[in-house]
């Protein structure tokens, strides 16, 4: 399955998978308002043994065989303290 990978201008370190490309169509429309300009990044072929480093593959493909998309979102803010 081949994805192509885009990145929110507004939305730092958030990412858009479609599984056609330019298919912006297939995103609701309050989440395309939400994520704003969408630049192309990369386009990737899914298969089952592809890793992806933030988001588990198998999750993506089965999103963009569902619904046609996948929302990759920035991973949680660490706030620098440690427990001692």
């Amino acid at each position: 399955m081949q994805a192509y990978v885009y990145k929110s201008v507004r939305k730092a370190e958030t990412f858009v998978y479609l599984r056609e490309r330019d298919a912006f169509g297939l995103l609701p429309e309050v989440l395309r308002t939400q994520l704003g300009e969408l630049r192309f990044v990369l386009d990737v072929a899914l298969t089952p043994e592809r890793q992806l480093a933030r988001q588990d593959a198998a999750v993506v493909r089965a999103n963009l065989a569902g619904q046609g998309f996948h929302i990759q979102f920035p991973p949680p803010p660490t706030d620098g303290s440690a427990d001692d």
